[in-house]
């Protein structure tokens, strides 16, 4: 149906994924439909044999998205509003399924029409261009972000292009003669980095823990401990951004976690989907070069990483012996790859500081929690009124572990390896107060989410950290 001129020469026609919200609409769904089911994916790809239409409607169905904290685009947002306060009409075509267009439109309350994939027709490309050059004639203006897009600026009396390189600017400027660019894109690196989370990299430096115990300094061990790490990192990594992707909703409902990379739209969904497979397979590569035992080792961290991201996080006790376990892991994978045997000590002191230290996270989210005025913390199997239980649950843990290294300094054997054994007990003393600050501000609300953060950041934390590593090196070397 082709409308008058005055109608024509004041639509804006918008598009959603990548343009109107920094991401996909099929990506938000998938994910979503993981965090609930990590079979979602294998019912939905049942569809595909109605078609791509039919596979959108059914991750729509099996994946429902908070479209209130989608992490829409502002400039592309206030192009819209002042468009409608000039009296302008706007139109949200989208190649995503009709049913979270609609839920879009009506959250925004922007846009006159809405026309997205319906079962029978897949909106996008010449699809959309044609469905357009019947509605307004060729005197809309678009706003889009892809290739797929260039059939509509083909059509269109003006063209708004939302993140554009500069050779893809230069391609829409060839086929529309009014082109005016927006939202320049954000050098994907830093939030690539930021997503990988370095930072908790220092995780990884446990795997050098059977070295140092067993006193074995030499290049070889050194150089091991290193591609170890490495390893883990990578691997890590994957783990992390597979858990910020089936986190995406929670995450952006959080104070904090909305401002992360993939919550926050600074990295597109995806980019971060397809990294995971990435880094997967560099870091089995690297843990190949220590052998078939090692990779052994990487695979089961990663296995227990995915089963928590996807189900056992939201097991109650549960998701905080796992997160011990994968500290632990790091031990064991330290001495698989350098050959060192582990003593049970370490690995009993290890599993008790590291409930501990999963259970400060979750204290530390239930305090959160508690003073935001909110009863279930969103994703996990918490209440506020599990509150007094998990801090008892961080202190007892925490102290057992003090006590497991005094047993352990006290042993005849272990006394004989060091020269001046008696500094030792200095870092059982110092460990027990690191262990009681920790509770303490993670009780007060003061305490980061990731108590590694906290860690390396608080002044007090990081003295206590000093003193003990000087303590554990004069033990060695008066």
């Amino acid at each position: 149906m082709m409308r008058d001129s005055s109608t024509t020469d004041r639509i804006l026609a918008v598009d959603l994924d990548g343009s109107l919200i920094r991401g996909d609409m099929i990506y938000e769904c998938l994910w979503s439909a993981m965090a609930l089911d990590w079979k979602a994916p294998f019912i939905a790809a049942r569809s595909l044999s109605r078609g791509i239409p039919a596979l959108k409607r059914r991750l729509a169905e099996l994946g429902p998205v908070d479209v209130t904290t989608l992490p829409y685009d502002p400039e592309v947002i206030a192009r819209i509003e002042a468009w409608r306060a000039e009296g302008g009409r706007t139109a949200l075509v989208t190649a995503s399924d009709q049913m979270l267009a609609d839920q879009v439109a009506d959250h925004l309350g922007l846009f006159d029409e809405v026309h997205g994939t319906t079962p029978d027709r897949n909106l996008k490309g010449e699809a959309k261009a044609a469905l357009m050059a019947e509605r307004f004639g060729d005197h809309f203006t678009y706003i889009g972000d892809s290739t797929a897009d260039l059939a509509c600026w083909k059509v269109s009396g003006a063209a708004i292009t939302v993140g554009a390189t500069a050779k893809f600017r230069a391609q829409v400027d060839g086929i529309n003669a009014d082109v005016t660019h927006i939202s320049p894109p954000e050098a994907p690196l830093w939030p690539i980095l930021k997503a990988m989370r370095p930072h908790q990299w220092l995780k990884n430096l446990l795997v050098f823990m059977p070295i140092i115990a067993d006193h074995s300094f030499s290049a070889l061990t050194f150089f091991q401990g290193l591609l170890a790490f490495i390893a883990f990192g990578l691997v890590a990594s994957a783990g992390y951004l597979l858990n910020d992707l089936l986190d995406l909703g929670p995450d952006r409902a959080h104070a904090r976690k909305r401002f992360r990379p993939l919550a926050s739209g600074r990295l597109p969904v995806p980019l971060g989907t397809a990294m995971v497979p990435v880094l997967l397979i560099a870091g089995h590569l690297v843990a190949l070069t220590l052998g078939w035992a090692f990779v052994g080792v990487i695979a089961l961290y990663f296995c227990i990483t995915m089963s928590y991201s996807l189900f056992l996080k939201r097991k109650p006790i549960i998701d905080i012996c796992v997160l011990a376990g994968l500290y632990t892991i790091r031990i064991i994978g330290g001495g698989v790859a350098t050959g060192i045997d582990l003593s049970i000590w370490i690995l009993a002191f290890s599993i008790f500081l590291f409930f501990s230290l999963a259970a400060v996270k979750r204290l530390a989210e239930l305090v959160h929690m508690r003073d935001s005025g909110r009863v279930a913390a969103a994703g996990r199997g918490y209440s506020v009124e599990d509150l007094p239980l998990t801090m008892q649950m961080a202190t007892a843990s925490g102290f057992v572990s003090v006590l497991v290294l005094a047993l352990y300094l006290n042993a005849p054997d272990i006394q004989a390896r060091y020269s001046a054994p008696v500094l030792l007990w200095g870092v059982c003393v110092l460990l027990l107060y690191w262990v009681s600050k920790a509770v303490l501000v993670a009780s007060r609300g003061e305490m980061h989410d990731d108590p590694l953060v906290y860690a390396v950041t608080n002044r007090t934390s990081l003295i206590c950290i000093l003193i003990m590593a000087a303590l554990g090196a004069g033990a060695m070397l008066l």
